[in-house]
């Protein structure tokens, strides 16, 4: 009889060959690969007046970390217009606004606090509190971790939530309102042919958040073309204007977010009607911001109507990304040693009125929130290059505008 064992009849008999304690020990060496959860808010029929949407509250995904695609977990629906969303540094806590201005009689929006369990994702609500303002537009994380800072865009307010050791919010400490000239619907420097215009009736807070060190808070005012500067007192939590209160940015530009580098030492400020982007160094000591550099969003040969959205950097800071609405484009920007930038490409989106984008935790995936194509779309990133492909990965949400991701544990 033959003694000659098949490749298979072998490997098989190896692995039977190693003692069961053994093979259980091998197994707890390898840890399984964490799930990446992904969290999608986005317009709901409970909206901003003349903003209501599809969407029917925070939906859950699991995401595919080799392709990118989303498969629905679950959706909360008890939460009105999650138009923006952040979440804690420790993956404990989710925070999302409601864009909406019939919280209370004072007409104000309000913001969410949800605790996250890491291993399956579930969000448990902790308490709704008041956002300072009417329609807030923006929520963010005091790189203290004590407060939450929030744009109220119809209110031209910044408030401000201390956040409880249980992780839910306590009513604003401060709330600032800011007060300016009326300033011209579009700027001078629009790209040929564009209609589109940016409300500049009033202040209107679009954007709040601390520099990386946690020693300043700006906040761009769209209806007031300023970029305000503050320290927070973490003991009061109230906002001091530093020693330049504001930059003057380009008239009818409307500033509607910024972008630090890892350093704190540039930011990145993006014209919401203009579709340009200012690159400026900012001294971390006295809150100083001096601009460099202005560049365009999308291609000296695009002609029509166009408003910018959002403003990202690359994990690894090479790259700025820059979503553009109305042209439905992503454009893609060099970061040079100096810090200023270089257009890389301006692509189709391949769906309508993108807004927020993020990258998944590893940094390979940039997804973008279609509100009026209903859609959410990624595209891989080239961390050399800074190209994008995009992946024919499309996710039907309601309305979407903005993301959170984590690692499960």
């Amino acid at each position: 009889m033959s003694t000659t064992l098949s490749r298979r009849t072998f490997a098989t008999a190896l692995v039977a060959s190693v003692p069961a304690l053994s093979r259980r020990a091998l197994a707890q060496t390898v840890p399984p690969k964490p799930r990446v959860i992904c969290y999608i808010g986005g317009y709901t029929q409970h909206g901003p007046p003349g903003g209501a949407g599809n969407g029917q509250g925070i939906s859950v995904f699991e995401m595919n970390p080799d392709t990118s695609s989303l498969s629905p977990l679950m959706t909360y629906v008890d939460i009105a217009s999650p138009s923006f969303m952040a979440m804690s540094s420790d993956f404990r806590h989710l925070y999302a606004l409601s864009e909406i201005d019939d919280f209370n009689a004072s007409k104000e929006g309000c913001v969410t606090a949800f605790s996250v369990n890491r291993s399956s994702g579930e969000l448990t609500k902790l308490n709704v509190m008041r956002s300072g303002g009417a329609v807030p537009a923006h929520l963010s994380i005091h790189a203290s971790g004590k407060y939450v800072l929030v744009a109220n865009y119809m209110g031209g307010t910044v408030g401000v939530l201390p956040i409880h050791p249980d992780g839910s919010l306590g009513d604003p400490t401060d709330v600032v309102h800011n007060t300016g000239p009326r300033m011209p619907d579009r700027a001078a420097d629009n790209p040929p042919g564009n209609f589109a215009i940016s409300d500049h009736s009033m202040a209107h807070v679009h954007m709040v958040a601390s520099d990386p060190s946690g020693r300043y808070v700006l906040a761009c005012d769209a209806g007031l073309d300023r970029v305000y500067v503050w320290t927070l007192d973490l003991h009061t939590g109230r906002l001091v204007p530093a020693k330049t209160p504001f930059i003057a940015m380009t008239p009818g530009s409307a500033p509607r977010h910024f972008s630090f580098n890892e350093k704190g030492t540039m930011i990145y400020i993006l014209g919401e009607q203009d579709s340009k982007v200012v690159a400026a160094t900012f001294n971390p000591q006295t809150g100083e911001i001096v601009p460099q550099q202005t560049v365009s969003t999308v291609t000296p040969h695009f002609r029509g109507s166009t408003l910018a959205a959002g403003i990202l950097l690359s994990p690894n800071g090479k790259y700025l990304y820059v979503s553009n609405r109305l042209g439905d484009s992503l454009a893609s920007f060099h970061v040079n040693d100096d810090g200023t930038l270089n257009l890389v490409e301006e692509i189709w989106m391949h769906a309508d009125y993108g807004r927020a984008m993020m990258f998944d935790p590893s940094g390979t995936f940039l997804f973008c929130a279609n509100q009026r194509s209903d859609s959410v779309t990624s595209f891989k990133a080239n961390a050399q290059t800074g190209v994008l492909d995009f992946t024919w990965n499309f996710t039907p949400v309601g309305s979407p505008t903005t993301f959170a991701f984590m690692n499960t544990i």
